[in-house]
């Protein structure tokens, strides 16, 4: 695919790569979102997380980045970031918010993560949008480590209020 970018230079057998997904990505990205949720103690979906997945990309309501590493029987997914879509009455552009960043843990501490968030920056440029916006936990260290190390800010001056609704 044109819009496939090594990681760190010109790769090899060995480089992962990040794309756009895509709906016909879904399977591949399925069991590493599951393991995303699974992560955040919901359980394992995995029809679920299909179903989901295909919607959001159907109805182009998501932008999913899959790093892939090649792999005997194709290429496997080693991590991904979904954005949505949203918009700035202020600025009156788009922005998006960077909902979803998973990291399979055989690879971890390679790169990936930096690369999906840079691939994430460039999407957001390209598609002229005000910010992105991601929410992280208050101990998630290591992450808040990442995303100061690529530019990103800790907002200071609003507040973050949720409404609990009936399910």
């Amino acid at each position: 695919m044109a819009d496939e970018r090594p990681i760190g230079g010109a790769g090899d057998a060995q480089t992962p790569l990040i794309r756009q997904a895509t709906v016909d990505d879904v399977e591949v990205v399925a069991p590493l979102f599951d393991a995303y949720r699974q992560f955040y103690q919901q359980a394992p979906d995995p029809d679920g997380v299909r179903h989901f997945l295909t919607h959001r990309l159907a109805q182009g309501e998501s932008a999913i980045f899959l790093a892939t590493t090649p792999s005997a029987g194709g290429k496997q997914a080693v991590g991904f970031t979904q954005l949505y879509p949203c918009f700035s009455s202020t600025a009156m552009r788009p922005m998006w918010i960077l909902n979803d960043l998973f990291v399979a843990p055989e690879a971890r501490r390679q790169g990936v993560a930096r690369a999906l968030l840079q691939r994430a920056r460039a999407f957001g440029e390209s598609v002229g949008a005000v910010e992105l916006m991601l929410q992280t936990a208050v101990d998630n260290h290591a992450g808040q480590a990442l995303y100061s190390g690529e530019g990103w800010r800790r907002d200071d001056e609003y507040y973050v209020y949720l409404l609990p609704l009936a399910r």
